[in-house]
């Protein structure tokens, strides 16, 4: 029997709740916040990450508030964070805050801010 693989590093993608987004505006956005974080982040989390299988969880939030509050956690842990703008072309104003990228970092240091919340 095959062990389950063990992943030291992940990235997590918090998306609002609360927006009634269309599945594939959900996903849009997870995407943005995905690269967005991946690029804030340093070279050897990125490589350590990649490496491993770039796992990904995405989570959901009921409002704008907690994604800035995540933010401002997760940015004093020293961990990349990436809020996501939309441009409002198709189901939400312009401006919108629909989504937060978080790393790659350490799984147990990004569980400790995002471990309370749900699955999207």
């Amino acid at each position: 029997m095959e062990k389950d693989p063990v992943f030291e590093w992940k990235q997590c993608l918090v998306v609002r709740s609360d927006l009634r987004m269309s599945c594939g505006k959900m996903c849009a956005q997870a995407a943005h916040a995905a690269i967005l974080a991946y690029e804030r982040s340093d070279a050897a989390s990125r490589r350590k990450w990649y490496n491993e299988g770039q796992k990904k969880v995405v989570l959901k939030v009921a409002g704008e508030r907690t994604l800035f509050e995540l933010k401002t956690i997760a940015e004093s842990a020293g961990i990349a964070a990436a809020l996501i703008q939309d441009a409002g072309m198709t189901e939400v104003p312009p401006g919108t805050i629909t989504a937060l990228g978080l790393g790659p970092a350490r799984s147990e240091e990004l569980d400790k801010i995002t471990g309370d919340l749900s699955l999207l």
